[in-house]
């Protein structure tokens, strides 16, 4: 069976600004496929592509150059079929917040063209799916932000989908309803949909994804299986060093200690630093030992086995939420 997705030689590049002769590529040529019945995750720190490849995908950009096949059909020779084969979750809320959840529901299930009896069934299920089916009826400015999210997942499932875009539909919600999400994507690809997932979690991919596929600098710089990435780039440790305030200045002096392969701050501009070495173990005695000798107290040490965190730092250099 041929992928559901085949993104081929895919390029966008933005018209010139003041004082430039030429516009930036935000996209440089990406190629890969995505099969039908999986969970894709496409990662990337901020500013590596993500979104410009998502909106392409979903026919909100065109190419400068390429093209992507959904199901067969070209997002530039034939659009309004790519449309109805997917369903598109929006990092931001999209939602009414005045109407209830069912109101939002019928509203957009409308606009996908279903009405009467087909359209009250299909809320029905979606309601089921997104565990709202109790409080379909309030208004959604009265929902957490997880409730919200949760609505917004169901718009995107109203007209069956053979493929569900999901960008980061996770951030800012609380644990409870962080998990209700993740256990809701499991569901709908054990019923058969294939998802596209991205995300600023890295655990949430090492949970989710069959695959995972990683941009920066606008092109795919690894793709392939969890355990298959790990082995390409060796098995490198992650050391988790909480040190306050002071973790800018700890992550300027561990550059270039023996046995490090690369430290940046953990989550973009936290109090921890994150140590990637290949030995984790026998590299901490120096890092102790360096922070202490500059007079930085260390408050946790954690170490960290192999794992996507690991190949993400080693690869692009940054930290997935960077």
């Amino acid at each position: 069976m041929p992928p559901i997705v085949e993104i081929r030689n895919l390029k966008k590049r933005y018209a010139p600004t003041a004082g430039q002769k030429e516009g930036q590529y935000a996209v440089k040529g990406v190629n890969l496929t995505i099969e039908r019945g999986e969970i894709f995750s496409l990662l990337g720190p901020n500013g590596a592509g993500k979104t410009t490849t998502i909106s392409m995908m979903c026919g909100l950009l065109a190419p400068t150059e390429g093209d992507v096949s959904i199901g067969g059909h070209s997002i530039i020779r034939d659009p309004i079929a790519v449309k109805r084969m997917l369903g598109v979750v929006p990092q931001e809320i999209a939602l009414y917040p005045q109407l209830s959840a069912r109101q939002n529901l019928e509203f957009f299930g409308k606009m996908y063209g279903l009405g009467g009896t087909e359209l009250a069934k299909r809320c029905d299920d979606v309601l089921e799916v997104i565990g709202l089916r109790d409080r379909q009826k309030e208004r959604v400015d009265s929902y957490s932000g997880g409730m919200k999210r949760r609505v917004n997942i169901g718009v995107g499932l109203l007209h069956k989908p053979e493929l569900v875009i999901m960008d980061e539909p996770t951030v800012g919600i609380d644990p409870q309803s962080r998990r209700n999400i993740l256990d809701t994507v499991k569901s709908l690809n054990q019923q058969g949909m294939t998802v596209l997932y991205t995300t600023h979690y890295i655990e949430e991919a090492e949970e989710l994804s069959d695959r995972v596929g990683i941009i920066d600098h606008g092109e795919i710089i690894a793709l392939g299986k969890q355990g298959d990435l790990i082995l390409k780039v060796g098995e490198k440790d992650v050391l988790l060093i909480k040190v306050g305030e002071v973790a800018a200045k700890a992550v300027d002096l561990l550059h270039g200690v023996a046995g490090i392969d690369g430290v940046t701050l953990a989550d973009g501009g936290s109090d921890t630093v994150r140590v990637l070495a290949g030995r984790g173990r026998a590299a901490l005695p120096q890092v102790i030992k360096t922070l202490d000798d500059n007079g930085i107290s260390i408050q946790t040490v954690e170490v960290r086995e192999p794992n996507l965190e690991a190949v993400f730092l080693q690869l692009t250099g940054r930290a997935l939420r960077d």
